[in-house]
């Protein structure tokens, strides 16, 4: 089914052809009347599935751009979905003018918040604890919203974000349509729907998604470092997500792999907000191949093209099983899942034994004694970012032109307030900071370094 079936502006359904939304998905297929039709709606899609323009498409439908106050609010479990629904929400909101879009997470500056909501915004997407502390602050007012979303609802109540979202439904009207979307439901998830939306259609479209292509294979090994190596030298993965279950494993085997000429990043939530943005845009612009990661990184990380994950440590659950391999694979490409297990793991692995899981011997793997895996790009940081005015073009520009570089040299480029990285191929890299140092973007000068 096209869009155009639809009760949507022709605006809005010229823009999403512009941005590659040709048919629906089946979430969006199935939700999205409902949505339109302002009913309740408790979703399970797989991640990957297209929920974010699920809901974004019905909210920004809903939407009176006049009316300068609060309408829609998004709830995310982590400051990585949040950053990542709030993209998409502006990608499609480009139909019209002057739709305001804000953020609410943790780790951003509360104060340069407190100044963006005095201006008012039509859509908030958040964490429930920032949005909680600017509710009871008295910055941020719900009286005038329409719609509440719970986006992966099932991992904000893992989180035990579950008393802070009672918190914020007490400043919301009861006269509202409600949203539940995520990967899995359970009872627990059910009881809650019962409690905060009214006559909600359920909705459940895994089954007719297209399943995800990924190999899944086991190793029992009580090297589990010298076997993710053998793993790597034997794959070759172009990225990888490496996942453990606690913070210290995930430093440590990020600094392992550093030291066997492995390029790896550790991410997890002791980080502070700028040192998870500096993980985050290098592994996605391509200047570190490898990510260890805690499970707080499993959802909400738009990693389009993913080729591996390894499970370094076995997870809780078949749950988080399921969506820590489900990053890869993805939009049709293939993807590897492998999982490693000691000797004291043997019978939690055998928990997991199905008939699309291969247990393999490690003895298996070869060795290479000389394997190294360097990314392909460094990331120059500009301290310069929207605050400033700078766009993608002027970057690119002031390479191309007095930088003297190939736009082929050039990777991804994000742009942040205070703020922009730019993925530079590793030969280039000492060119292209020496060019920005001494020249100037947009006529200013700005400060460089290489991260």
């Amino acid at each position: 089914m096209t869009f155009s079936k639809l009760t949507l502006p022709d605006e809005m359904i010229q823009n999403l052809s512009a941005l590659g939304y040709k048919e629906m998905t089946a979430i969006q297929d199935a939700t999205l009347p409902l949505i339109i039709q302002g009913r309740d709606v408790i979703a399970e899609a797989k991640t990957g599935s297209g929920k974010t323009a699920a809901f974004g498409i019905g909210l920004l439908n809903a939407l009176d751009v006049k009316k300068f106050r609060v309408q829609s609010l998004v709830l995310c479990p982590t400051r990585e979905l949040a950053d990542q629904v709030a993209k998409e929400l502006r990608r499609i909101a480009r139909f019209q003018h002057n739709i305001k879009i804000l953020m609410l997470t943790g780790g951003e500056s509360f104060g340069r918040q407190l100044g963006s909501l005095a201006h008012q915004a039509h859509i908030i997407v958040g964490t429930p604890g920032r949005v909680l502390k600017h509710l009871n602050k008295e910055s941020l007012e719900l009286s005038n919203l329409k719609t509440l979303v719970l986006d992966e609802a099932d991992r904000m109540l893992d989180m035990g974000f579950i008393e802070e979202i009672q918190s914020v439904l007490e400043f919301v009207p009861k006269e509202r349509q409600t949203l539940l979307f995520s990967a899995t439901y359970d009872d627990e998830i059910v009881q809650i729907s019962k409690k905060i939306q009214q006559d909600a259609v359920s909705v459940k479209t895994t089954s007719s998604e297209v399943q995800n292509k990924i190999t899944q294979e086991f190793y029992e090994t009580n090297n589990k470092v010298q076997t993710l190596v053998n793993i790597l030298s034997s794959y070759k993965p172009q990225n990888v997500i490496v996942f453990t279950n606690t913070k210290l494993e995930a430093k440590n085997l990020a600094e392992e792999l550093v030291k066997k000429k492995i390029d790896a990043l550790a991410i997890h939530g002791d980080l502070e907000q700028y040192e998870r943005n500096d993980v985050l845009v290098q592994f996605a612009n391509k200047s570190c191949p490898i990510l260890v990661a805690t499970d707080v990184a499993a959802r909400g990380l738009d990693i389009k093209e993913l080729s591996m994950v390894v499970n370094y440590d076995l997870p809780h659950g078949f749950e988080t099983y399921t969506h820590r391999i489900g990053r890869t694979g993805r939009a049709g490409a293939e993807g590897v899942a492998i999982s490693l297990y000691d000797t004291y793991e043997r019978e939690k692995a055998e928990e997991y034994k199905n008939d699309e899981i291969t247990f393999l011997e490690h003895t298996t793997l070869k060795e290479d004694a000389n394997f190294q895996m360097k990314p392909q790009y460094i990331t120059l940081v500009i301290e310069g970012g929207k605050k400033d005015k700078l766009r993608a073009g002027d970057i690119l520009g002031a390479l191309t032109g007095d930088g003297g570089l190939e736009g082929s040299s050039i990777g991804k480029i994000d742009i942040y307030d205070r703020q922009a990285y730019v993925a530079i191929e590793n030969k280039f890299i000492d060119k292209a900071e020496k060019s920005l140092k001494n020249g100037k973007i947009k006529n200013k000068k700005f400060s460089v370094w290489v991260l």
